[in-house]
């Protein structure tokens, strides 16, 4: 009766440890999906601003056609991008563009004076920042999700049920030296 009972507490325990297991890895997934969510919004609403500021640059700058050009399908290569790397290069070459945008802009003195390109830029200067606190609080999440798929006892059920790691949003190597800006 004693080692009955002792089987069936030690039966017990285990399948309380394999849901809580399961649902840690349930939630940490579910998070990851959220974290990313959370860039893309701010991403789209970084292409959704993007328009407007290199319309307002057009007035000024006509002959600056190649730029306006790069920006714009810059923009599309981040609306079209489906994968995690995909959007992080796209996002990259998006950030090169508009580095071009406002360099014209530094050559147009009235156009730095313009209220609506000053509201713009800050409009992007802010979802610029939500999207660098986004990509922050995803990459947080990821290591989180992928420790839990990657250590035991969870990595048992993780390759059970077919968790896979995530991918971490990451930048070119190029792309970390620290920007000169001047105005």
């Amino acid at each position: 009766m004693l080692i009955e009972l002792i089987i069936l507490i030690i039966i017990i325990l285990v399948v309380i440890i394999f849901v809580y297991l399961y649902n840690s890895l349930i939630q940490l997934r579910n998070r990851v999906k959220n974290a990313w969510s959370q860039i893309d919004v701010q991403l789209n609403r970084r292409a959704d601003l993007i328009p407007n500021l290199v319309e307002t640059v057009k007035g000024y700058a006509k002959h600056e056609k190649t730029v306006f050009e790069n920006v714009t399908e810059a923009r599309s290569g981040l609306m079209n991008a489906k994968t995690v790397q995909e959007t992080a290069e796209a996002n990259n070459m998006l950030t090169d563009t508009l580095k071009s945008l406002f360099a014209v802009a530094e050559n147009y003195p009235e156009l730095k004076a313009n209220e609506n390109f000053l509201k713009l830029q800050s409009q992007l200067e802010e979802t610029e920042n939500k999207i660098a606190y986004s990509r922050q609080f995803y990459n947080d999440t990821v290591l989180m999700y992928n420790n839990k798929c990657q250590m035991f006892p969870s990595n048992l059920l993780a390759n059970s049920f077919n968790f896979k790691e995530a991918e971490f949003f990451e930048i070119e190597e190029t792309k970390r030296e620290v920007p000169k800006v001047e105005f």
